[in-house]
């Protein structure tokens, strides 16, 4: 459950829905409602519904019982408790399969001998016809008869209506001829086989359903149900749910990290590939942060827990998967149209397929065999899965490869980016600033180094703690100073005394070396020059640069590559922004751009037309990144960040933009492939069985491959690799 401006948003479990028809039913009906706002997932079997002031959850579930359906509230155990009913619902039926194969075989297998000498005299007998066909109409097919009656009474109308409505016209008729004695063919064969087909469909397709979400599954086997605590000294086992903020944890050699901390004592290398997709270890010490579920290498590491629960970067990752997996695309919404109205129309086909017939050639019996036809090869099975498959397996592979998808609308948008912007601190830079270079004037370089840092050390500023980092390397040689009557003038420098000596260090434009040799060479490289002076006489020079990441440059090619603009915004100077971006192969760029000017920024370059996205990490990017039509996150970055994001990225690098832009092209081309397959399938099919040139028997077989075919080519998706 989670709350949002407009109400909370709860999730349920729902049982009993059978196709799309089921899926657009219910959210038809719960949107119906007051106070609520629904979105139904089918593959996911999910309903999640914000509610306002005017509905709770008991509301929610009446609602859906009222449709046909059940339902309950997701919680931390509802993923167990589904796999364990699941598992016994799919044995119970694996064993009704066989005995309905078993019952089912003789009446089909009869068909072979028909076409002997004798003919028809080879058949079995009727009355063993009809004793063999009726349990698998009635018991074995009581689900469809149970599913449609549901449907209906909810005032929709779905597959099961079709199953159930075809074969029992096969069957009434069948025995209407067997109890009177006609001179008529017998279709028990065609029901039964019917039955048994769309049951396999079925089963194959509730497997082919499960590994989609496999991805959730992998991620929740990764938490450790164990943690090492220390309580009075002491190291004691307990569950990690126990756990609370504070507590300190020991994670030994080759084992996971419990919940997300604060690394206390030790060192240590750490595998973080199942978040960020990244092979190599991280190495870790005091004061870094380690994250649930992370392998820990050599080292033994002491950390504070920072977040347990819901509140660990793991839970986070799985939370927002899962909510992705829920999300619609919009493509989905001509399916869920379609399927709307499809049921309806399929019978009215059926119906003058009927009439059609009987009237043209005369064949009550004909006419009835291609009705039923028309109404097994029509059931939009495959229709309603075609997207939602898609997107949990899409889902999925991304949250492997460190690429998390708010919802499938921004999945969806990646793909048809034309323009992307992006932040250059900690975007195309690693974000942490480096002294690159020294100029001094009648001092060494470590005198140089100590008296800044001196007048740096209380400075939170990044250039600030560039400076005194640099100093730190060099304490053995340098003895640490302290200033006096410090003094910080924002948007210039700092002021005060060190050794009785009066200092300045700041800009060059406040200290009047705006237009020095020295200071322009450094700005053209791309560096931030920060000037060291007592009193008029200059000091040194400071040269301060944020490194380019090592893989920007070519994320930047590949994006270009794809025709994608790639545009720079940074509130540097126009100096240090073109060097960067010529490091970048970035050929436009947007310096002096303040952090309230990035979205006004980004509704600039949208107003030129085609789609624009924004990607950044910081608190300043939050506004541009809203602006968006697609938003990337760095993971590194802020939460803000993180929250207006439409897709995070959790490891640190621009190549995930292009992975992501990758994941997009190739999801989105699965559905379209899969609605391809789904629309043609039905298209043709209901035509060529209403002119009768398909047998129920074949169109069973189709109908149920169809729904296979469409799962099994979504689970393609899972050879999708990053970097690719």
């Amino acid at each position: 459950m989670t709350e949002s401006e407009t109400g909370r948003v709860v999730e349920f479990a729902i049982g009993g829905m059978t196709c799309a028809a089921c899926s657009a039913r219910l959210e038809k009906v719960l949107n119906r409602q007051a106070g609520m706002q629904a979105n139904v997932n089918l593959a996911a079997e999910r309903a999640r519904v914000r509610l306002s002031a005017a509905a709770d959850e008991a509301a929610v579930v009446a609602a859906v019982a009222k449709a046909g359906f059940s339902a309950a509230l997701v919680d931390g155990q509802t993923r167990e408790r589904e796999k364990a009913a699941k598992l016994l619902v799919y044995r119970s039926e694996i064993r009704r399969f066989w005995i309905s194969v078993a019952l089912t075989l003789p009446l089909v297998g009869q068909m072979f001998f028909m076409f002997g000498e004798h003919g028809h005299m080879n058949e079995l007998p009727r009355w063993f016809q009809l004793a063999l066909a009726t349990p698998v109409q009635f018991w074995i097919g009581w689900r469809f008869y149970n599913g449609a009656f549901k449907s209906l009474r909810g005032g929709g109308a779905n597959m099961d209506v079709l199953v159930a409505l075809g074969t029992s016209m096969a069957w009434g008729f069948s025995t209407v001829v067997t109890l009177f004695g006609l001179d008529q063919h017998v279709y028990f064969e065609g029901g039964a086989a019917v039955i048994t087909l769309v049951l396999l469909g079925k089963l194959l397709e509730a497997r082919a359903k499960a590994r989609t979400s496999e991805a959730i599954e992998s991620l929740i086997r990764l938490q450790p149900k164990t943690a090492r605590v220390e309580r009075d000294g002491q190291w004691i086992d307990m569950p990690v749910e126990a756990l609370m903020p504070g507590d300190v944890f020991l994670v030994r050699p080759g084992e996971s990290v419990p919940v997300d901390g604060e690394l206390i004592d030790g060192e240590s290398s750490v595998n973080e590939a199942m978040l960020t997709g990244e092979s190599m270890p991280v190495g870790k010490r005091a004061g870094d942060k380690v994250f649930a579920a992370t392998a820990n290498g050599q080292g033994a590491m002491r950390c504070r827990a920072t977040g347990v629960g819901e509140h660990t970067l793991l839970a986070g990752i799985i939370r927002m998967v899962g909510e992705a997996q829920g999300s619609k695309a919009p493509v989905q919404r001509l399916a869920d149209q379609i399927s709307a109205v499809f049921v309806p129309t399929v019978c009215v086909i059926a119906l003058l397929t009927f009439i059609g017939w009987w009237w043209t050639a005369g064949d009550f019996a004909d006419a009835l065999v291609n009705a039923v036809a028309v109404l097994v090869i029509a059931c939009p099975c495959a229709l309603g899965l075609a997207t939602p498959t898609a997107i949990m397996v899409g889902t999925g592979q991304g949250a492997r490869a460190g690429i998390l998808v708010k919802n499938a609308e921004a999945l969806e948008r990646a793909e048809k980016i034309t323009v992307l912007a992006l932040d250059k601190t900690g975007t195309l830079t690693c974000g942490t600033p480096q002294v690159t270079d020294v100029v001094t004037y009648g001092l060494v370089r470590d005198e140089a180094l100590s008296l800044a840092a001196a007048l740096e050390e209380n400075s939170e500023h990044p250039l600030a703690r560039a400076i005194v980092s640099a100093a730190v390397s060099g304490v053995a040689t340098v003895n640490r100073k302290k200033a006096a009557n410090f003094k910080s003038l924002p948007g210039h420098g700092v002021e005060g005394e060190v050794d009785d000596r009066s200092l300045r260090l700041g800009s060059p434009s406040w200290l009047g070396l705006a237009d020095d040799p020295a200071v322009a060479e450094l700005q053209r490289a791309g560096k931030t020059v920060m000037v060291l002076a007592e009193g008029e006489t200059t000091l040194a020079l400071f040269a301060v640069a944020d490194a380019l990441r090592p893989s920007s440059r070519a994320a930047v090619q590949r994006l270009r590559e794809r025709g994608i603009r790639v545009v720079m915004l940074t509130g540097d100077n126009a100096a240090t922004a073109a060097a960067i971006a010529a490091e970048a192969g970035i050929a436009e760029f947007r310096a002096g751009v303040l952090p309230g000017d990035k979205a006004a920024a980004i509704n600039e370059l949208k107003s030129c037309g085609g789609l624009v996205a924004m990607v950044g990490d910081g608190i300043n990017d939050a506004p541009a990144l809203a602006a968006a039509d697609v938003s990337f996150a760095i993971g590194a970055g802020s939460d803000a960040a993180v929250e207006a994001a439409d897709l995070t990225l959790i490891r640190s690098d621009l190549m995930g933009v292009v992975d992501a832009i990758a994941l997009s092209a190739a999801t989105l081309g699965k559905i379209r492939q899969n609605l391809f397959f789904a629309f043609i399938y039905n298209v043709m099919g209901i035509p060529l069985a209403a002119l009768g040139w398909l047998n129920p028997v074949v169109a069973g077989a189709a109908m149920a491959m169809s729904s296979v075919s469409v799962v099994s080519n979504s689970l393609l998706l899972k050879r999708w690799r990053s970097g690719r």
